[in-house]
Parts: C-alpha cells; sequence; structure tokens
C-alpha cells in the first residue's frame, strides 16, 4: 500500500506527527527528508512536515522499498527497536545513544538485547539471539545481531576477521585536515596495541569539523581517544576533555554506516543510519548544515 487515509483521531496531528505515528520504526529525521524533498504528497500537493490534516485526506507515499520494509515492523515492538535491515539470519537494528547494549548494572531490563529478545518473542521466534559487535553506550547507530548461536558466531568471526567496514559520523573541537590517517599505540586488555582510522572531513570551519572517519581496528574509545590526542576531542565527550555545550547532551558521535557481505547470501550489505535530531539540531550551533 503505497497511501494512508487520515482517520478522525488523526486530524489533530501535523503531517509529520502522523507519518511517526503511522510508521514508528521510521526514523524521524528520514521522515523529514521525505517531507523535505517533496516525496510526502496530501490532496493539494507535497506536505511539508508542519501541514495540519484532515479527517480522510489520502497521504500518497513514494514507491520505497526501505519504506516499505519499515512499514511492516510490528507495531507494538517498533516502540523500542528499529530494524534496519532483516534476514532469516541476521537483524541489524539501530542503537539510540544512552542505551547499553547489554545487561549491567543499571541496565538490567533496559538494553538493546533485552529488547530485541522481547521483539522475536513477541513475533513467536525462539532464536537465541547476541550481539555480533558493540557500540559505547553514549554512541547511536546500527549493531548487528545473529539469530541463532550459529549465525551469532559466523558474523562475530567476520568481525574478528575485520571484514565488517564501519563508518562514523563525528564532531570534533577546531579545524582538523581535510583528510588523514590516525594511527597510534592503545591500551587494550592491558597492552598496547596498534589503532588505525581515517578520516576525511565533511565541513569545517575554525570552531569544528565534522568528520567521517572509517575504521581499520577495533579499540575501546578508538575514535575518541585519537582524536583527542590529536588535539580535535569531540564535541559532549567529558572523559576526553572534548567541549560540552549545553546545547548538546550527549556524544557527538555516530555510527553512519556498517558494510558487510552475508555469510550466508554472499550478497553485498550496506546499511545506513541516518544521523539522530539531536546531532543535527547542534551542526547548526556550530555554523554547519
Amino acid at each position: 500500500m503505497n497511501y494512508f487515509i487520515v482517520e478522525k483521531d488523526e486530524a489533530t496531528l501535523s503531517a509529520g506527527e502522523f507519518l511517526q505515528h503511522r510508521i514508528p520504526a521510521a526514523p524521524p529525521a528520514y521522515l523529514k527528508q521525505l517531507l523535505k524533498k517533496g516525496k510526502i504528497r496530501g490532496p493539494n500537493g507535497p506536505l511539508a512536515a508542519a501541514d495540519c490534516l484532515n479527517t480522510a485526506d489520502r497521504i500518497q507515499l513514494p514507491d520505497s522499498a526501505r519504506l516499505q520494509e519499515l512499514m511492516k515492523v510490528p507495531r507494538s515492538s517498533a516502540a523500542g527497536v528499529v530494524i534496519l535491515y532483516e534476514s532469516r539470519e541476521i537483524l541489524l537494528v539501530d542503537k539510540p545513544a544512552g542505551l547499553a547494549i547489554h545487561s549491567s548494572q543499571g541496565h538490567e531490563s533496559e538494553n538493546l538485547t533485552a529488547w530485541v529478545e522481547t521483539l522475536l518473542k513477541e513475533r513467536g521466534s525462539r532464536f537465541q539471539v547476541a550481539p555480533a559487535h558493540r557500540l559505547d553506550l553514549e554512541t547511536s547507530g546500527p549493531v548487528l545481531f545473529g539469530k541463532g548461536k550459529e549465525a551469532c558466531g559466523r558474523l562475530g568471526q567476520l568481525f574478528m576477521r575485520q571484514e565488517v567496514e564501519k563508518t562514523y559520523l563525528a564532531l570534533a573541537a577546531g579545524k582538523t585536515p581535510g583528510s588523514g590517517e590516525l594511527r597510534s599505540q592503545l591500551m587494550a586488555k592491558g597492552k598496547q596495541k596498534d589503532a588505525h582510522s581515517s578520516y576525511r572531513a565533511l565541513q569545517r570551519n575554525e570552531q569544528a569539523s565534522l568528520l567521517e572517519l572509517r575504521l581499520h581496528t577495533g579499540r575501546q574509545h578508538q575514535i575518541r581517544r585519537q582524536l583527542a590526542e590529536a588535539g580535535h576531542p569531540l564535541f559532549g565527550d567529558l572523559r576526553y576533555k572534548g567541549p560540552c555545550p549545553a546545547e548538546l547532551p550527549r556524544l557527538f558521535l555516530h555510527c553512519s554506516r556498517l558494510a558487510f557481505v552475508d555469510p550466508y547470501s554472499a550478497a553485498a550489505i550496506a546499511i545506513d543510519s541516518p544521523l539522530p535530531d539531536d546531532l543535527s539540531v547542534f551542526l547548526a550551533q556550530v555554523g554547519m548544515d
């Protein structure tokens, strides 16, 4: 179905609120982009996010495979889990900042693994699930889960062999070079180990640099530590002495893409995660789009 009909109790919602209500699995930034590009149409043409709706309005949606997948996510589960990609063996979900991946003190039930387990139970699935990698508590972005022990093991091997391409977006203090390599020795599990990251600046001014980074090794806090050592700590990074303005409530670090070859289908998979709204809004504070 490529359209919605506005129900009577939805007529008080704006177009943006209506779409989020009907497609709760969709990231808000993704829906905003669809509206901004004129992809969502009402009876009188393209809709803006703030437009008012009327009962029985027909809301036309674009012919988008991604949108169709988001619409299929069960609404009872979508409030907690945003699915970016799914196959029989693999589940890739978007982790918000501040949510732990595993159960730990203070995060016994509110953690990403528990959310995914609940989602599968609601569907009637009995898979044992586990994340194949980690993201820091304060970092947002996609996390790859395996369905069943074998899938968990095979996905874990992809990361051990460094066959997963991980791309991050980060806002660093000051004006960095336009691109570069970060190579250093970082302490990991009691030993000094090589750490290697590469980056390119998407936007820069004297106050800040929006960087796209690729990890070639996976040390704890690698991006945060290497940029701090280079004199460009991340915005919102209290631990490594980055600037922490009141307008930014979190660390400005987001995993924006995971790319890998599916070990079951041999298909090349590349999944993007849009920059969260709170980070997008803050860019304006430092003079960036």
